[in-house]
């Protein structure tokens, strides 16, 4: 019988359904519900861009399978010192989310652990969520009966949020950081950053640590002086990089 390996990976409180702006993806948070909360569902690929949600929904999933009372794990493949032995009886919980599974395709231990954990998982009967930064068909899978197997998940792309939707999204997330901000300093905000929304709740963050720090509020020529800073320090750091 396989040892199941504990998972030492703590998901964020924050990632939930209900804190992820759905814009245009109703229905694959309907899929990832179903997943999450009921046995025999499909396996299901998810990918999108960098900042686009993939590791909140998945996140999400497990937070879901969890209040259902089911036993649910999250793998972030992308986080260094993993090792292929982690997948080792995986297939034992109910619900198993892969994250970033693009970052060890075509390393040959990596996608014979993974072709066991795919036909180990559907033959127990539960549920399995791999997210990648693309579809099965463009990511490079040397193992073919491993390719064969990923191509029949179904498959979701994440798609993006329009101005409207990113708006809200930010604002849902100042409402959990207890932050009151105007429309105006919302749309300067949404402006002067990129459209990926992990540079946005970043920002969010800096800003909120910010206007504690100076007991401002966040008024537009408040939130100039804090962006202007932080942006010339990101960018100061890639260049040291």
């Amino acid at each position: 019988m396989k040892e199941q390996l504990p998972l030492a990976v703590r998901l964020r409180a924050a990632s939930t359904f209900e804190n992820f702006a759905v814009g245009d993806n109703g229905a694959l948070l309907s899929a990832l519900r179903a997943g999450a909360t009921r046995a025999g569902q499909p396996p299901l690929w998810v990918w999108a861009g960098p900042g686009m949600g993939r590791s909140h929904l998945l996140q999400a999933t497990c937070h879901q399978a969890t209040r259902a009372g089911r036993r649910a794990g999250y793998l972030p493949l992308a986080e260094s010192g993993l090792q292929p032995e982690m997948l080792v009886g995986l297939e034992a919980l109910d619900v198993v989310c892969v994250d970033d599974i693009h970052t060890v395709l075509g390393q040959p231990a990596w996608e014979q652990g993974l072709f066991r954990l795919y036909n180990d998982v559907l033959e127990q009967g539960h549920q399995l969520v791999i997210a990648a930064c693309a579809a099965p068909a463009h990511v490079p899978i040397a193992l073919p009966d491993l390719a064969s197997r990923l191509a029949a998940c179904l498959i979701w792309q994440v798609k993006p949020l329009n101005e409207l939707a990113q708006g809200q999204a930010l604002s849902a997330r100042a409402r959990v950081l207890g932050i009151e901000w105007s429309e105006d300093t919302l749309q300067y905000v949404q402006r002067r950053l990129p459209r990926d929304m992990r540079v946005l709740f970043k920002a969010l963050d800096q800003l909120d640590a910010a206007a504690l720090s100076h007991q401002r509020k966040l008024t537009v020529p408040f939130v100039k002086s804090v962006l202007e800073t932080w942006v010339d320090s990101s960018a100061d750091k890639r260049s040291r990089s």
